[in-house]
């Protein structure tokens, strides 16, 4: 048991603390306010204030985790033996920053409740986020600071224990457009087909000719394979589905479409089957609760899962409309074309409402890489490289590697095999 001794308890203190002890490193803690209490007690023990006791690990804090709302922050970002970080917490500190405000910066994403301005389909952009700006967008710091706050604490109290987590790799397969050509309906066909022709796509044409008069099987429709693939591995794949009706940003294939129904349910044979949002119910608490509604009567199973259409998170809304409707996970903490941790963590976080200023029921899953950033890789050996990269540093801080593919892609007609790709990344990356 660690003592953390502070000159006051907080939501954020204790939100920051039980997931840098708790939940990566394994270290059962308990708070103090009282002098008395610290100094008698005889195990491992750190003062978190803005001074120390006696001659104690001490940690000097900043005044983030003892603040309320949101506050315009000056940060600056120094290096910690060859890490990003920032809050210097001064020569009397064991540590040259303080881990914990840090850290909540990131996991709470402080940064997205200041001012910004969104992208095209209302998202915060990678290329706002202090990671981005500060080129440490690729390592999971959180975790990093957390182990380096491991060794220290070690070095002082040898006898500290702590439980040791294991590695682990989620391959989620995302779903929003099903199939290229087949099951669309008359109309939906018939325009596809005249766009075709409008825009001299007669390859895509024909293909699409082919598919309708069942002579050649839909590009998109590859699950049977991913299914076959995924026993070859032992790692957790789940399936999101989007069933949501048609609209300018939505347009998988209707939820009354039995044979669409039929696919699902047999996907949901083999894997875990989800919810992957529509982008109108992403703001819409009514229209997402049809969806979980629908889906989970679908497949005869309660839907806890989230995804969100574009990974458009927006805080704290959209997390808020989540846990109204009842689901109790997230896998949208991310970015779709950038490489990297939108958290700063690859360890699984409940998220914290800053404007409530309490820690919600809603874990949050984030994920590491998304198909659309590595599309524009033209050898393999390029791709490698980076998932190396990530999948090296998950491994090192024994983290979550979360991967978010398409069966578009995997499906689609490209230079690249892709299908045969995912493959070699699930062989690779499942130890």
């Amino acid at each position: 048991m660690l003592l953390i001794f502070t000159h006051k308890i907080t939501n954020r203190l204790t939100y920051t603390a039980k997931q840098i002890f708790g939940r990566i490193l394994g270290i059962e803690i308990t708070f103090t306010t009282k002098v008395e209490d610290f100094i008698k007690h005889t195990g491992p023990k750190i003062t978190y204030s803005k001074q120390p006791l006696q001659n104690e690990f001490f940690i000097r804090s900043n005044d983030l985790l003892f603040e309320q709302g949101i506050n315009d922050l000056d940060i600056k970002i120094g290096d910690w033996d060859g890490i990003p970080c920032f809050f210097s917490s001064g020569e009397k500190s064991a540590i040259p920053y303080d881990v914990f405000s840090a850290s909540f910066f990131l996991l709470s994403r402080y940064e997205e409740y200041l001012p910004h301005v969104k992208d095209s389909v209302g998202r915060f952009p990678a290329k706002e986020s202090l990671a981005y700006q500060h080129k440490f967008l690729e390592l999971p710091v959180v975790d990093l600071w957390a182990y380096k706050l491991l060794k220290l604490l070690k070095e002082r109290f040898p006898d500290l224990q702590h439980k040791k987590r294991a590695y682990n790799f989620t391959s989620i397969i995302n779903v929003t457009t099903s199939h290229c050509y087949a099951l669309r309906g008359f109309i939906r066909s018939l325009g596809g087909f005249f766009m075709d022709v409008g825009n001299f796509k007669f390859r895509r044409m024909f293909r699409r000719i082919s598919v309708v008069l069942g002579a050649r099987k839909d590009p998109y429709d590859n699950f049977q394979e991913l299914i076959e693939i995924h026993k070859k591995f032992p790692i957790k794949t789940m399936f999101f589905f989007q069933f949501a009706k048609y609209s300018a940003h939505d347009k998988n294939i209707s939820p009354n479409n039995n044979k669409f129904g039929y696919l699902i349910k047999s996907v949901a044979d083999y894997s875990e089957v989800s919810l992957s949002t529509s982008f109108l119910s992403s703001t819409d608490k009514v229209v997402l609760k049809e969806e979980k509604r629908l889906l989970g009567n679908l497949i005869n199973r309660p839907i806890n899962y989230s995804r969100l259409r574009y990974n458009r998170v927006n805080v704290p809304s959209t997390y808020r409309n989540l846990i109204e409707t009842e689901f109790t996970d997230d896998f949208s903490m991310g970015y779709t074309h950038e490489i990297g941790f939108r958290a700063g963590t690859c360890t699984p976080f409940y998220f914290y409402d800053i404007n409530m200023e309490v820690r919600q029921p809603l874990k949050v899953h984030p994920f590491a890489v998304h198909d659309y950033a590595l599309v524009n890789s033209k050898k393999k050996e390029e791709i490698f490289a980076k998932m190396d990269k990530v999948y090296e540093l998950v491994q090192q801080v024994n983290g979550s590697l979360i991967t978010v593919f398409s069966n578009e892609l995997l499906g689609g007609n490209h230079k690249l095999n892709w299908l045969e790709l995912y493959q070699s990344f699930l062989r690779r990356y499942y130890v």
